[in-house]
C-alpha cells in the first residue's frame, strides 16, 4: 500500500502518514509480540522507577502508557520507546523534592506542572528546528550524569534494602552518614528479601538470559518476603509492602499553571528537557545506525514534547526515550514504530489484570531490583575509555560526576554543558597554525610541517586549520606578529585556506590588517585554496580588495608559480636552499669576494 500524500505542513504533526499505511500482517504480528514483551518488562521498571521520582508506584506505570503511543506516533525514531527512565526520575526528585514531601499530593501536582513544561519547551524547540541543540551535550557529560546519578539510586535505597531509618532528601555524604549511624539497627529479615531478590535477578541475567531477570527477581523477592512474614508476622520481620495498585486506566489530572509554579520550575524543567531530549536523540540515533537510517532530531523533539504534553493530562511525569526498552523492542523483532504503541496500550491491559499483586511486593525488594538499575547504568569501560583517551572529556565527565553527588541534578548538568562549550571554545580559539615546505621526499614533492625541512628566506608558507571569528583572532595576530619578529627577511606570507571554512568581519579584517603590515615590509599576503564561504566573507568585507583577487589562488602550483616572480632575485642567486622548483631557474652566484680579497 502507497503511503498516502500528506500536505509538509501538516506533516510534522501526521508522521505517522508515513508509515501507518505500509503495515502489513507480517509488520503487524511481529509489532504486537515486541509490544507485548516491552508491556511486561516495563512493570517492575516503572514501578522502580517511580520510587526513584519519589512518586507514588502506579504513576511509574501511567508513565509508559499514553507518553509512549504518543511518542511512537508523532516521532521519528522507529525502534524507541518512551516512558519513565532512571535519569528522568532522579532529576525529577532532585528538582521537586526541595519543594514538597515526595509522594505526596502537592508533589504529584508539581510533578506533572514540570512535565507539561518540559513538554511545551520540546515542542517549541522542535518547531524552531532547534534539533541540533542536543549536539551540545557531550557523550562525557551523559556518562559522567548517570554514573553519579546511579551512585545516588544506590545511596537512597540504602533505608530499604536494610530496613534503617534515613531522613528524606540530603546529598550523598548525608545520607551515608546516617546509614553509618544505622548500621547497628539493621533489619535482617529485610536484609535476607533485598539479597534474595538481587542474587536472583543476577542469576537469572546470567543464566537465563532470555527471560526478563527484573520479573524474576521481583517474583521470587515477593516470595520471600511472604514467608517471612508468614513464618514470623509482619510485626516481628517489618518487612513492608508496596501495597496494591491501582487497578485502573490513567486518571485524568491537570498540572498547575499558576505563575508562581511556573516560575518556581523553570530552570528545572530547562535542565530536564535538554537532558531528556539528549537521551531520546541519542538512542533513536544509536538503534537507527544499526539499520543504516536516519532520524529526523527536529520531528523527535516534536514526538517528545507532544507525549509530555498529553502524559501531564493523563498522570504521567516526565517521559523520555528508554535505552533498556528500546534496545528490548530492536532485539525482540519490532518493524514499525506500531510495537511501542503495542506496547502503551498493552501496558494498560496487564496493569488492569495484576495491579492488585503488587500488595506482595516488599519495599525490600524493590531496593534490590533499583540496586541492580543502578548497577547496570554505570559504563566502566566507556568511564575508563574517556579518562584515558582524552584529558578534556575526562574533566568534563568528572565534573558532572561529582556534581550529581555532591550538588543538585540539574545543576550538574548545567555544570557539565557549560564545561564542554568552554573547553569547545578554548579550542576552536587557538586554531592550529603550522608552517608548511615542499618536501623532496614526499611524492611531487607534497607540503609537509616537518620543522628539519629548511625554510625559503623570503616566503613563509602556513596553514590555519580553523575558522577566523571574533575568539580565534587573538591567537592569529599574535602568530603573525611573532613571524614578522623573528623572521623580517621573510616579507612575504602566503596562507593555505582549505582549513578555513568561514570568516566572521574580526577575522576579514585580521587578514586585511596583515596584507597591509606585509606591504609595508615590502613584501605581500597571498592566499591559497579559498573556500566559497572565505572568499565571500572577505568579499562582503572590504577585505578582498585591500588584499588583492590577483594575490588569491586555488592551487599551490599557481601560487608558488606567481609567488615566485615576486622573489627578490639577487636573494635567489645566494640562496643554497632551494626549496621550489622555480629556484633551478636562477644560477647560484657564491660570494667569494671576501676570500679573494683575503
Amino acid at each position: 500500500m502507497k503511503a498516502i500524500s500528506v500536505p509538509p505542513g501538516l506533516l510534522p504533526f501526521l508522521p505517522f502518514m508515513k508509515w501507518l499505511p505500509k503495515v502489513g500482517g507480517e509488520e503487524l504480528k511481529a509489532d504486537f509480540l515486541a509490544g507485548l514483551t516491552g508491556a511486561i518488562v516495563v512493570l517492575p521498571q516503572g514501578v522502580a522507577f517511580a520510587t526513584i521520582a519519589g512518586m507514588p508506584p502506579e504513576y511509574g506505570l501511567y508513565a509508559g502508557m499514553v507518553p509512549a503511543v504518543i511518542a511512537a506516533l508523532f516521532g521519528s525514531a522507529r525502534f524507541l520507546v518512551s516512558g519513565p527512565t532512571t535519569a528522568a526520575s532522579i532529576v525529577l526528585y532532585s528538582a521537586l523534592s526541595a519543594h514538597a514531601d515526595p509522594g505526596t499530593a502537592e508533589y504529584v501536582k508539581l510533578a506533572l506542572t514540570l512535565t507539561f513544561m518540559v513538554g511545551i519547551t520540546e515542542l517549541v524547540l522542535g518547531l524552531a528546528r532547534m534539533g541540533a541543540l542536543v549536539n551540545f551535550i557531550s557523550h562525557s557529560v551523559v556518562t559522567g550524569f548517570t554514573a553519579g546519578a546511579a551512585i545516588l539510586i544506590g545511596a537512597k535505597q540504602l533505608k530499604n534494602f536494610f530496613g534503617v531509618e534515613i531522613p528524606r532528601g540530603g546529598h550523598l555524604p548525608d545520607i551515608l552518614y546516617h546509614f553509618v549511624q544505622q548500621i547497628p539497627h539493621i533489619n535482617w529479615y529485610v536484609t535476607t528479601v533485598a539479597l534474595v531478590t538481587l542474587l536472583s535477578g543476577i542469576a537469572t541475567k546470567r543464566w537465563l538470559p532470555r527471560f526478563p531477570h527484573m520479573i524474576a527477581a521481583m517474583l521470587i523477592g515477593s516470595v520471600a518476603g511472604y514467608i517471612l512474614n508468614l513464618a514470623f508476622g509482619q510485626e516481628v520481620t517489618g518487612i513492608k509492602t508496596v501495597g496494591a495498585l491501582p487497578s485502573t486506566l490513567p486518571p485524568l489530572s491537570s498540572p498547575d499553571f499558576s505563575l508562581d509554579t511556573l516560575k518556581m520550575l523553570a530552570g528545572s524543567a530547562l535542565a530536564v528537557t535538554m537532558f531528556a531530549l539528549t537521551e531520546a536523540v541519542s538512542i533513536g540515533r544509536s538503534l537507527a545506525a544499526r539499520t543504516g537510517e536516519r532520524i529526523d532530531g527536529n520531528q523527535e523533539f516534536i514526538g517528545q514534547g507532544l507525549s509530555n504534553i498529553f502524559g501531564s493530562f493523563f498522570s504521567g511525569y516526565v517521559a523520555t526515550g528508554s535505552f533498556n526498552r528500546s534496545g528490548l523492542n530492536f532485539q525482540a523483532g519490532a518493524r514499525t514504530p506500531l510495537a511501542a504503541v503495542f506496547a502503551g496500550v498493552l501496558l494498560m491491559v496487564i496493569v488492569v489484570m495484576v495491579a492488585p499483586l503488587a500488595a506482595y511486593l516488599p519495599n525490600a525488594a524493590m531496593a534490590g531490583i533499583l540496586f541492580m538499575v543502578a548497577y547496570g547504568l554505570i559504563e566502566f569501560k566507556e568511564i575508563k575509555h574517556i579518562l584515558r583517551a582524552n584529558k578534556r572529556d575526562a574533566a568534563v565527565m568528572l565534573v558532572t560526576f561529582f556534581g550529581a553527588l555532591f550538588l543538585e541534578l540539574e545543576t550538574a548538568i548545567f555544570a557539565g554543558i557549560l564545561l564542554s562549550l568552554v573547553l569547545y571554545l578554548e579550542k576552536v580559539s587557538r586554531p592550529a597554525i603550522v608552517t608548511r615546505t615542499p618536501d623532496p621526499r614526499l611524492p611531487n614533492r607534497a607540503f609537509s610541517s616537518d620543522l628539519d625541512l629548511p625554510q625559503c628566506p623570503q616566503l613563509r608558507i602556513l596553514r590555519i586549520d580553523g575558522s577566523l571569528f571574533f575568539g580565534s583572532i587573538s591567537h592569529v595576530l599574535e602568530t603573525f606578529d611573532r613571524l614578522r619578529e623573528e623572521h623580517p627577511e621573510q616579507k612575504h606570507l602566503a596562507i593555505i585556506c582549505q582549513g578555513i571554512n568561514f570568516a566572521d568581519i574580526a577575522g576579514c579584517e585580521a587578514l586585511a590588517h596583515e596584507a597591509k603590515q606585509r606591504k609595508a615590509m615590502g613584501g605581500a599576503l597571498y592566499l591559497i585554496n579559498v573556500k566559497q564561504g572565505l572568499w565571500d566573507a572577505l568579499d562582503s568585507c572590504g577585505a578582498l580588495e585591500v588584499i588583492g583577487e590577483r594575490r588569491i589562488f586555488q592551487s599551490k602550483t599557481a601560487a608558488l608559480h606567481a609567488i615566485f616572480q615576486k622573489l627578490d632575485k639577487g636573494i635567489c642567486q645566494r640562496c643554497d636552499r632551494r626549496i621550489f622548483l622555480e629556484c633551478k631557474e636562477i644560477p647560484r652566484v657564491r660570494e667569494e669576494s671576501s676570500e679573494q680579497a683575503a
